[in-house]
């Protein structure tokens, strides 16, 4: 039986949770009876805390791949899968109006160098969010835990959680965005 290693730039549980999860969907489909280990490491992404733009998010998660690619040379790793996550902000104006959406983005590259984005899609973030992140400088971590009066959301259900009331956790978001990336990957529709 086959058995490989995933690294994913993060320690973060809900990242961890989120990437085993897709990885229970995806291996049987796309690699028969094989088996996975994921592997945590802290890695940065080159990006700001809260990104802010589409661009940047997608910078960032491909950072974080990056950055496992050359810890795995450096360091003779067996890791044949990379996975860097970034969360961060689009902003559309349209009609004259600011809409800012969170979104999830991941990048994975497998060790031939060949890689692949995919994303989560998107919540719309409320005025007050909109007006603390974009306007006040707050990182989203700490305006997220203030507007839903409580501390540490982005290690549970995260800013989604708090939009969606749960229906779509950040853990539910960056499962999606893991499983674009690694379909998009498996079947070759990567430019």
């Amino acid at each position: 039986m086959t058995r490989f290693s995933v690294a994913v730039g993060s320690t973060r549980r809900p990242k961890l949770d989120a990437v085993r999860e897709a990885l229970d969907v995806l291996v049987p489909r796309f690699c028969g009876s094989a088996e996975f280990d994921v592997v945590a490491v802290d890695v940065p992404s080159g990006v700001r805390h809260t990104p802010l733009s589409r661009e940047e998010t997608m910078a960032g998660a491909r950072g974080r791949a990056e950055a496992l690619a050359r810890a795995a040379a450096e360091r003779h790793e067996p890791w044949i899968y990379f996975v860097g996550l970034e969360g961060g902000l689009d902003i559309v104006r349209e009609s004259g109006v600011r809409w800012v959406f969170l979104e999830n983005w991941a990048y994975v590259a497998d060790a031939s160098g060949r890689g692949a984005f995919g994303q989560s899609g998107a919540v719309l973030l409320p005025a007050f969010l909109v007006n603390r992140v974009l306007d006040d400088g707050v990182e989203l971590s700490e305006a997220i835990d203030a507007f839903a009066g409580d501390w540490g959301i982005r290690d549970a259900q995260g800013a989604w959680g708090v939009l969606t009331r749960d229906i779509i956790t950040r853990r539910d978001a960056i499962r999606i965005s893991v499983i674009n990336a690694f379909s998009s990957l498996f079947v070759g529709t990567n430019p």
